[in-house]
């Protein structure tokens, strides 16, 4: 599904663009952290957020990476989400973290609320 062309936009820690649809039906982007693992692509998220919401109500997204030293480079993933993990350990934060090289404490605050959100692609184009 991935081109193997592209395939370091995902091996890469490169920020990803999540594309979702409101409650009003508009598209919604925000830049997340994600790690795909050759099947799906994964980030995470709190419940009381809007992404999460949305992504409830309407599981078909759009993720768009591009290549910082190519800018016109890029791959864009379109996909639904297979399912929602609880991660109230923050692990899977803690992988993203690392990934990204963030130096941070274990978020705490919000671990009850935290979640793992799984998106299998459908399509994807590049340039």
């Amino acid at each position: 599904m991935i081109p193997e062309s592209h395939k370091d936009l995902l091996d890469r820690p490169l920020f990803a663009h999540l594309a979702t649809i409101g409650p009003d039906g508009t598209p919604a982007v925000n830049p997340v952290w994600t790690v795909w693992d050759g099947e799906f692509l994964r980030f995470t998220t709190t419940t009381n957020r809007r992404k999460y919401k949305n992504v409830v109500e309407h599981p078909h997204v759009a993720v768009s990476i591009n290549d910082p030293e190519k800018p016109y480079r890029y791959l864009e993933i379109r996909g639904v989400v297979e399912r929602t993990e609880p991660d109230p350990s923050g692990d899977f934060f803690d992988v993203l973290a690392t990934r990204y090289g963030l130096a941070y404490e274990r978020p705490v605050g919000d671990a009850d609320r935290r979640v793992v959100i799984v998106v299998k692609p459908t399509r994807t184009t590049s340039q």
